[in-house]
């Protein structure tokens, strides 16, 4: 966690479960304010999110005073505040390696160009695929990733690679000078400390499910860890 807890609400400790929240309150606030609603309570928000209502506020007061007792949050207001926390109103470059299936569902996702997240550069090395027009963007041969420049030059690099080519993939992101690195790949990678990391792995995701899925057989009284959720379950019923 980084920043200081007083003064401006920016400056403020968030930690990295706060940040992995906001995103599932802004996709909430979203439905609401395409069906109309004006005010949400910190209670229904976390009835949506699956989350406790004590967690919501705690986590929504780190980024500033925007509830009223009794009435609850202004919810265009809120969420262009988590936008503006989420950086959702800058341009950010983005370059994927690996144009695979994954690849190629990440670059058409409405989710990337939704966001802010533009797509300047794809790259792959497999000759029937370099040269193959996806989106907008034209397929690169993966050793031009040093050639990139100007407004093609990527701040976020994704890598939905096989795992054998993830890490000769991540050191080239890295010289080139992307800070920040999504894998997909099935393999742990190595980067500098200034090198933001995160890991998206569908098998693992499934694997947790099963733990908690296998432990349903157990006896009724066997200690269970419980799972904690969190969904966008829309229905929030009367204010």
């Amino acid at each position: 966690m980084v920043g200081d807890e007083r003064g401006d609400p920016s400056s403020r400790k968030i930690s990295e479960a706060t940040v992995v929240r906001l995103p599932i309150y802004q996709r909430i606030l979203a439905e609401l304010e395409r069906g109309g609603t004006a005010t949400v309570s910190s209670a229904q928000l976390a009835a949506a999110a699956r989350v406790n209502a004590a967690k919501v506020r705690k986590d929504l007061s780190l980024l500033g005073s925007f509830g009223t007792r009794g009435t609850g949050y202004d919810v265009s207001f809120l969420l262009s505040q988590i936008d503006r926390a989420l950086g959702m109103g800058r341009d950010w470059p983005v370059v994927v390696v690996g144009i695979g299936n994954l690849g190629r569902a990440l670059v058409n996702s409405e989710g990337f160009s939704s966001r802010g997240f533009r797509v300047t550069a794809l790259f792959d090395i497999e000759p029937a695929v370099v040269g193959q027009q996806v989106g907008p963007v034209t397929v690169r041969h993966a050793d031009e990733l040093s050639s990139l420049s100007g407004p093609d030059r990527p701040v976020i690099g994704v890598v939905a690679t096989p795992a054998s080519a993830a890490q000769e993939v991540a050191d080239a992101l890295v010289a080139m000078g992307v800070t920040a690195i999504l894998n997909f790949a099935p393999r742990v990678l190595t980067v500098p400390d200034d090198v933001l990391l995160r890991y998206v792995d569908l098998s693992i995701e499934l694997q947790v499910l099963t733990f908690y899925q296998s432990r349903r057989e157990l006896p009724p009284d066997a200690e269970v860890p419980s799972l904690r959720s969190i969904g966008l379950s829309i229905d929030l019923g009367t204010p």
